[in-house]
């Protein structure tokens, strides 16, 4: 039944509110397929194979993977992933989706596969323009995929970043996370302080250094 053939109202019906209620449910039932569907062209895009390429970082953004201000555990995201594919995957935690992505220049790229309008998923179409876009089907939102900035569309704030590494082999790793517009920097020293003042010192994290100091005088 289509929302504009209602029958007749019952003795004692308000016809009005039955209406709003059918629209209500007709409307919920739409996102959810939408939703649904996507979610599985997501799936659809994971793919393998590549050339080997050498070792390096790429930043992506999460909805509230960058919540915490402990460094995750790293996560293998692909064994291969090759200019053009884009791959779906978990990270820092089971219940967070996201988004790796290889452009076509070879770049890669990792963000949340969590809209911040009202958290749908979202996907990666290769078709649009030169590098692609980011897009939420729900709500028609759209983002760079370059930078996770929002180019079109209700969201409200840049798709969060996962940093993603690419060892020599090939393979792809998620490493650490961003919040929601955070700069690269500010999100890896925030994680990598604590648990690894060398590194943080090599990304030129304010304290970094007396931190590696007194860990080099313990030792």
């Amino acid at each position: 039944m289509s929302v504009t053939e209602q029958p007749a109202p019952a003795p004692g019906q308000d016809p009005d509110g039955d209406a709003a209620a059918d629209q209500l449910r007709d409307r919920i039932s739409a996102d959810s397929l939408t939703t649904r569907r996507d979610y599985l062209r997501i799936v659809a895009t994971v793919s393998g194979g590549l050339a080997v390429g050498g070792v390096g970082v790429a930043a992506g953004i999460l909805h509230r993977h960058g919540d915490s201000e402990k460094l995750p555990e790293a996560k293998l995201v692909a064994e291969r992933l090759e200019p053009g594919q884009s791959v779906a995957f978990r990270f820092p935690e089971e219940e967070d989706r996201a988004l790796a992505v290889r452009l076509a220049d070879g770049t890669l790229v990792g963000y949340s596969a969590v809209c911040t309008h009202l958290a749908c998923a979202v996907l990666w179409r290769e078709d649009r323009g030169a590098d692609g876009e980011l897009y939420c089907p729900c709500h028609e939102g759209v983002f760079d995929v370059r930078t996770g900035e929002v180019t079109a569309g209700p969201p409200p704030r840049p798709l969060p970043m996962v940093f993603l590494t690419e060892q020599a082999d090939g393979s792809v790793w998620a490493i650490a996370t961003a919040r929601s517009g955070e700069p690269a920097k500010d999100a890896l020293c925030r994680q990598f302080g604590d648990s690894r003042p060398e590194t943080a010192a090599r990304l030129g994290c304010p304290g970094a250094d007396r931190a590696t100091a007194n860990e080099s005088g313990r030792t």
